[in-house]
């Protein structure tokens, strides 16, 4: 279920100013280069722009004299400023909107290479549809910040300094009336401002918990139907929605009363200095020319402090974008890699747990693993039985590294996991998962996962040791198939198939089977049992499963319950010992079952 998002100002230390934009600096200090030729591009077309009211007065204050030369000479001048501004504003909009793109990209590069790396601890914290609603809108939001706002934005304040320089030089007295108005234009600004950054956030925040509630319900649409929960699905993603709109609107709300409100009190004040401008021109004070320099100064003026207030709702919400991303960027991971990793040992495959105890953070007290000591030798094949909850899984884990022991430690040929980057000892490793996953490209690929400069004709021959090679050339395509998103176009048999013959390419010292053959029809899975009894000759191999006739030929049995070994041995050992074991046995097996087998 999608978590609501807190919306306290107080809990968000970064949201009381845009100063978090500040984090984005290090994505754009790359590209100091196009930014200062943006930069310049930029000065250039407000500085043309700001020469235009010079004319004006000019061919005002003089038209009656040489009204001929002076219309000539004027709109001629006009084409050729006119050509400056399209090019300079075609320049700068290349080469901002190019930045952007590209900071934006090296971005969410950034936050995908963080995230893909983190462990399963950080996604039970936050959901999988929530970060990818960060990496898509949040960036996406930052790049109409970087790619237009914030050059709009400059030109506005370079047009407004600028304007304001020209009207005092234009007439003194009138720029101090218009000065009058700025704080109570300023007023409201920051105090909805503030308001309007906190909507920004809550809005945000909603739009993420309604992408995190629809990627769990879409992945996991089959389970929602066949239990007819269509209806109530769509009533929560719609309650969620609802409140990322209700929480826009008042965004959208507050931003109008604020557009409005200075809008107002710019035009309010330029009117009234107008009024006693041309009380100045009508007692001979103040030129027609001057006057109209000085209108269309305040114009401007006034347009750039509008922009820049409806630009100013904009860097707010990027604000808030930039938070999200960076809480992200700088999320503390439990499973930290060593500062100088040692070198991984020459591959054997020596397994031990030196008194693992482990409990989940979601559950701190119910132990996984209690005080679990075992070592595994290499190229011995150890089946780990037991009731569902007992541990197996867990200890899979734990060797791939997903997560750390509470206590003791778990060490590969005699190196301590913790003390070893995290890629280099998992390339040691191939996994057989009970859920499979298959991604959504070609069978052939899917395969080649488990090893990627694999030849076809090793991932061929890796499908026909899976027994997969028969159904893969049934399919329209044969290897080259698309098999869909999650493997939808194949049965559960199938997909497991795929994930073994990826287990087997990768061709790892150490091999992990989680319920590898649990989805296998009986026929599948003698062919595949014997695929595996062929791979796991010389490798280290730890089998969990439930149904114990996969298991019986291990060297060695450890038999689980409540996070603790409580037997181990062969098959018919702990069959003769009694205990759990041999109770799942017996009900697994009848007499002549087990006679056959043997």
């Amino acid at each position: 279920m999608a978590r609501s998002p807190k919306t306290s100002d107080e809990d968000r230390p970064g949201s009381r100013n845009i100063g978090a934009l500040r984090a984005l600096w290090p994505f754009i200090a790359p590209y100091r280069g196009i930014m200062t030729l943006a930069i310049s591009a930029l000065v250039f077309t407000a500085c043309v722009s700001l020469v235009l009211p010079l004319a004006v007065r000019r061919v005002v204050d003089n038209f009656e004299v040489d009204a001929g030369m002076l219309l000539d000479r004027y709109f001629a001048a006009a084409l050729v400023i006119a050509g400056l501004l399209a090019l300079g504003t075609a320049a700068r909009y290349y080469l901002v909107t190019r930045l952007g793109e590209r900071v934006v990209t090296d971005i969410r590069k950034a936050l995908f290479g963080r995230m893909v790396g983190m462990s399963p601890a950080f996604y039970e914290r936050i959901m999988t549809g929530e970060v990818l609603s960060r990496i898509t809108t949040d960036t996406t939001l930052i790049l109409s910040v970087i790619g237009s706002s914030a050059s709009i934005a400059l030109r506005n304040l370079l047009i407004l300094i600028g304007g304001l320089a020209l009207l005092m030089l234009t007439s003194a007295k009138l720029t101090g009336l218009v000065l009058l108005i700025v704080p109570a234009i300023i007023v409201p600004i920051v105090v909805l401002g503030r308001r309007l950054r906190v909507l920004s956030r809550e809005n945000q925040d909603w739009i993420a918990a309604s992408s995190g509630n629809a990627s769990e319900t879409l992945l996991s649409v089959q389970t929602v139907q066949a239990y007819s929960h269509e209806a109530r699905s769509k009533e929560r993603f719609d309650e969620i929605t609802e409140k990322s709109f209700v929480a826009a609107r008042e965004r959208i709300g507050t931003r109008a009363v604020m557009t409005a409100i200075v809008i107002f009190l710019i035009f309010a004040g330029i009117v009234g200095v107008l009024w006693i401008g041309a009380r100045d021109v009508n007692a001979r004070e103040m030129s027609i020319g001057a006057l109209v320099q000085f209108v269309i100064y305040a114009v401007m003026v006034a347009g750039s402090v509008g922009a820049l207030t409806e630009i100013w709702g904009e860097l707010q919400r990027a604000a808030g974008a930039t938070e999200r991303l960076v809480e992200l960027l700088n999320a503390e991971d439990s499973l930290r890699e060593p500062s100088a990793p040692r070198p991984v040992p020459e591959a054997r495959g020596e397994i031990v747990f030196d008194d693992v105890s482990f409990s989940y953070p979601s559950r701190p007290d119910v132990s996984a693993l209690d005080h679990v000591s075992v070592t595994i030798a290499p190229g011995e094949t150890v089946a780990l039985v037991g009731p569902s909850g007992a541990g197996k899984t867990t200890m899979i884990q734990l060797l791939l590294r997903f997560w750390d022991p509470k206590t003791g430690r778990v060490t590969l040929d005699g190196t301590d996991l913790r003390d070893m980057a995290r890629s280099d000892f998992r390339c040691r490793m191939a996994l057989v998962p009970q859920d499979p996953v298959i991604f959504a490209d070609t069978a052939r690929e899917n395969i080649r996962f488990g090893r990627p400069d694999a030849t076809d004709a090793e991932v061929e021959a890796a499908a026909h040791a899976a027994a997969a090679h028969e159904f893969l050339m049934a399919l329209p395509d044969g290897y080259d198939s698309q098999v869909g998103e999650r493997g939808v176009m194949l049965s559960g048999g199938q997909k497991q198939r795929i994930a073994i013959a990826r287990a087997i390419l990768r061709d790892a010292p150490v091999l992990l089977l989680d319920e590898a053959t649990s989805a296998l029809d009986a026929e599948s899975e003698r062919l595949v049992q014997r695929a595996v009894d062929r791979l796991a000759t010389g490798r280290t191999t730890l089998i969990v499963a439930h149904r114990l006739a996969t298991v019986k030929k291990a060297d060695r049995i450890l038999v689980f319950e409540a996070g603790r070994i409580v037997a181990q041995g062969s098959h018919d050992a702990l069959v003769a010992e009694g205990g759990l074991y041999a109770r799942l046995a017996r009900l697994q097996f009848t007499d002549g079952m087990i006679e056959a087998a043997e």
